[in-house]
């Protein structure tokens, strides 16, 4: 049983991983929260409640060398690189939840980090690992040589968790999984209401649809792949359980000693994502 710790709790994925990792019926899972980096406040002990976590922390530091791994949750990526560098270089795991870091400086630092520590490192949207992803991978390999990706879903460039970046990574991560490589001529344009970036990974166009959502109501995420033989669409649609799947490819990393997703495609989306920030700024 890995015993890991979680920092960043203002997340809703903070709370789902525990109810799922540390559910009584689990207990075969091989990982389980065991410590929670917060302050004393109600959230904070309804989180230890829910999965019976007894260690409280207020600096990670303090469970250096004290666990098997670490879950990076906090809503803005630009606080991820300070946080998961020191286990990194230590040698402890690390799952940073998405995104990885705001800024490509910080997602390579980040990845460096966990080279000198020897360390496992992962990160990716949810998205990434549910079930429509897989079956639109699975249809595309019957549309014949790709030709165009288009990603399209709800974001917003002035959210104030850094950004295009705490939702976006949504998008461009879909688009990595669908069309893995790096973004060559990454050119950002205006929508009405939002941004379009276009790239191409050999030779194929990639197009990453970001759409500013409007109140409650939200664009859907959807994919949409053209081969020469076919095309195939479809939303991708977030249920209950959308965290899980996320969950387990980080429990198999700490088990296997496997890092699920090459180091290009964790820092491929942040080159995409720093490309449109900076445009989103200029306009603004």
């Amino acid at each position: 049983m890995k015993h890991v710790a979680i920092v960043g709790i203002e997340n809703s994925h903070a709370e789902e991983i525990i109810r799922y990792l540390n559910a009584p019926d689990r207990s075969g899972v091989g990982a389980r929260v065991i410590a929670l980096v917060a302050g004393e406040s109600e959230r904070t002990h309804e989180l230890a409640a829910l999965g019976g976590v007894e260690r409280i922390v207020t600096d990670a530091t303090e469970l250096m060398g004290e666990i098997d791994a670490l879950i990076v949750t906090s809503r803005d990526g630009a606080l991820h690189r300070s946080l998961a560098v020191p286990f990194l270089e230590a040698g402890t795991p690390v799952w940073v939840d998405k995104p990885l870091a705001a800024s490509v400086a910080d997602a390579r630092e980040t990845v460096a980090a966990a080279r000198r520590g020897g360390a496992l490192l992962t990160s990716s949207s949810a998205l990434r690992w549910v079930s429509d992803t897989d079956a639109v991978v699975a249809g595309s390999s019957s549309t014949g040589e790709l030709q165009t990706l288009t990603v399209t879903g709800p974001a917003d460039a002035s959210s104030e968790y850094s950004g295009i970046f705490f939702y976006g990574i949504h998008i461009t991560d879909v688009a990595q999984r669908l069309v893995p490589g790096a973004p060559e001529e990454i050119d950002v344009q205006p929508l009405r209401n939002g941004l379009v970036a276009r790239y191409r990974v050999d030779g194929i166009l990639v197009t990453l649809e970001f759409v500013r959502p409007e109140g409650d109501a939200r664009v859907p995420f959807r994919a949409t792949v053209v081969g020469r033989h076919g095309v195939v669409s479809r939303d991708i649609v977030l249920g209950h359980d959308y965290v899980q799947p996320g969950v387990d490819a980080f429990v198999r990393m700490l088990e296997t000693g496997v890092e699920p997703i090459p180091e290009e495609q964790m820092i491929a989306p942040i080159v995409v994502l720093e490309a449109v920030s900076r445009f989103a700024t200029v306009r603004s």
